[in-house]
């Protein structure tokens, strides 16, 4: 025997790593059949709600298109119901949603670093495509790899950056975080992993 209702889908959240966002939520079990779920959108302007591209779909997740993902600092509200045959369960909300303060940011890349003896240059890779407009900031961290060492900062606009006044040959660390102006203020992404290089001789 099918129950005569369906329950909602539970644990209904975005994950968004460097803009991509995803809805997702637990699967909801049924003896026999195959759940189907739908997924509507509205933002904080209209009251309509609109399909999201994920109707009678199998997954348990779903992608935002990039027009939505393009929109970082609307608010957005999704919800997703089960389907199973003629019965749908109630619709489950999902917390108001914005890009632009509800997304992780990853650790930059650090594409090439070439030492000379008193200084390293670092080239990065951010971690999304910037679009027009962004101002993204470099936050280093460096150290002599020696068990006292406090680590120095250095802030920095551009992809190719120096460390200075190092010593040479000495072996230095690293790590390098993004943070991208947003209209609330800072965005700070994750560090990347602390790499080690040793300058050179002179």
């Amino acid at each position: 025997e099918t129950p005569p209702y369906l329950p909602a889908p539970q644990n209904v959240e975005v994950y968004s790593y460097n803009f991509q966002s995803v809805l997702r939520w637990s699967p909801v079990a049924v003896e026999n059949g195959t759940v189907l779920y739908t997924v509507q959108y509205r933002t904080s302007f209209y009251m309509d709600w609109t399909d999201l591209g994920c109707t009678q779909s199998p997954q348990p997740q779903c992608w935002l298109p990039p027009e939505l993902q393009r929109r970082r600092r609307w608010t957005i509200l999704l919800r997703v119901r089960a389907e199973l045959g003629t019965l749908a369960s109630p619709w489950a909300h999902c917390p108001a949603f914005v890009a632009e303060t509800n997304t992780t940011l990853g650790p930059p890349r650090v594409s090439s670093v070439s030492a000379s003896p008193g200084s390293l240059v670092i080239s990065v890779t951010p971690p999304f495509p910037p679009e027009p407009g962004d101002i993204l900031q470099y936050l280093v961290s460096f150290w002599e790899n020696s068990t006292s060492a406090t680590p120095k900062k250095l802030s920095e606009s551009k992809t190719l950056f120096q460390i200075g006044n190092l010593k040479e040959s000495t072996l230095y660390c690293f790590s390098v975080q993004v943070q991208l102006r947003v209209y609330s203020g800072h965005l700070e992404g994750q560090p990347s992993a602390p790499e080690c290089h040793r300058t050179a001789l002179s």
